[in-house]
């Protein structure tokens, strides 16, 4: 989930959850791989944290900074992830149907100028790979599959966009616009568009946030009706056939990642409760306002059983003790749906709201971030956290970040971000 939209909603979904309940040194080489695979031993943990570019959140500070300023800026939020003792980098490089490279697909991004599809004059992707890889970081490249603006102003696009050649391929919603799910061309063209990514550079995985269909907005209508008529014929009802739709987009792109680059990972950090047991004997013992089967008609549970992900990264933006979703209900469910399956599960952690405004008492406590990293060490299918985001890493709100960094120190004995973790040490 993108900066503004991660923010805002999470801010405005813990409302709903509440009323639901009742009120360093660059190292010059390549990352050691985090998981084991065939023929290679475990490995260290994820550290990880998110790098959103949407709205100029992380990165650039502005649009239309020069080259060498904007390289800067970047280099220093990856030297920054080595003096955390983090080890990944999630680098949003397509957040609204827009590319951080040169893409034949899409434009040039518009926080990279302030005008979409105008040349920045150098890649950022591919400076971001070489750079974080000098520095022992892998970097996990993390799209937006559908959102195209964040305006619903097709006249904003750039005149070349596909989404105005292709003005039937697009809907409405919330104040933005965004592609079609149910549309096979345009499941298509998405495929195609990242892909483009994954075949020019050596990322080291593709990341998805938790935007599928998009989050509701009350008193509004997601208009696929004509999409429905077309493609639903032999589905009970249309959220069956949503389902189906972001089910098919899953799939196809993790076989089509490993045909393009065998070796990179596929891995999705959606919203953090998949569905209330109330509605589901399966689900987790939470209130939540959103669910994700049901809202964003994303079966994250199902795509860690049928073997598709590689990792998932749920956000557990919620503190121990919450009531309606509370940290130590939800991550003993989602190890136990990743236990027996090929996924890896990292948890993704609420940073911004350490020493925030409005938040509950646990998050003016700078120790609460520890607390998590200690409820997870008892877990051994937790196999590391990732952070939103880089601002608030930078800000570390609170000293809630030095605490993590000074952990992270004790775990690996002093080493360094690109040191191998063998398995034998323990976390916490």
């Amino acid at each position: 989930m993108e900066s503004l939209s991660r923010r805002t909603f999470t801010l405005a979904a813990a409302g709903a959850l509440a009323s639901a309940a009742g009120t360093g040194t660059a190292r010059a080489q390549a990352p050691a791989p985090l998981v084991a695979g065939p023929g290679r031993p475990r490995t260290r943990d994820l550290r990880g944290m998110w790098i959103a570019t949407v709205t100029n959140t992380d990165w650039p500070s502005a649009p239309g900074l020069s080259p060498a300023e904007q390289r800067a800026e970047l280099t220093d939020l990856l030297d920054l992830a080595v003096e955390r003792r983090l080890n990944a980098v999630m680098f949003q490089v397509r957040p609204t149907a827009d590319a951080f490279w040169p893409s034949p697909y899409e434009p040039w991004s518009q926080y990279l100028t302030g005008t979409q599809g105008r040349d920045p004059g150098w890649d950022p992707l591919g400076t971001a790979v070489r750079e974080a890889h000098r520095r022992g970081l892998e970097l996990h490249a993390w799209f937006n599959p559908y959102r195209v603006a964040m305006t619903d102003d097709p006249s904003t696009l750039a005149p070349t966009h596909p989404a105005r050649l292709h003005p039937e391929w697009v809907l409405p919603y919330g104040g933005k616009l965004y592609y079609d799910p149910g549309q096979p061309q345009v499941r298509c063209f998405v495929e195609d568009a990242m892909l483009d990514a994954v075949r020019r550079y050596p990322i080291d995985a593709v990341h998805w946030d938790d935007y599928f269909y998009p989050y509701p907005v009350a008193g509004q209508t997601f208009a696929d009706d004509a999409s429905w008529a077309r493609y639903g014929a032999g589905f009970p009802d249309r959220d069956t056939w949503r389902r189906h739709n972001t089910d098919l987009l899953v799939a196809e792109m993790a076989t089509r990642i490993k045909r393009v680059r065998p070796g990179v990972r596929y891995g999705i950090s959606p919203f953090g409760v998949w569905r209330n047991a109330a509605n589901d004997p399966l689900g987790s013992a939470t209130q939540a306002g959103v669910q994700t089967y049901d809202d964003l008609h994303a079966d994250t549970r199902g795509w860690v059983k049928r073997g598709w992900l590689d990792y998932i990264a749920p956000q557990v933006y919620w503190n121990i003790g919450f009531a309606a979703a509370d940290y130590a209900v939800l991550v003993p469910w989602w190890s136990d749906v990743v236990a027996g399956t090929r996924a890896e599960l990292y948890i993704g952690e609420a940073l911004y709201k350490v020493g925030a405004a409005g938040q509950p008492a646990p998050w003016q406590d700078p120790v609460e971030l520890i607390r998590h990293l200690d409820f997870d060490a008892a877990h051994p299918q937790v196999r590391g956290n990732i952070y939103f985001s880089a601002t608030q890493v930078r800000a570390d709100p609170l000293g809630a970040m030095t605490l993590v960094q000074d952990r992270y120190g004790r775990d690996d004995r002093g080493e360094r971000p690109g040191a191998r973790w063998d398995g034998s040490r323990r976390r916490g």
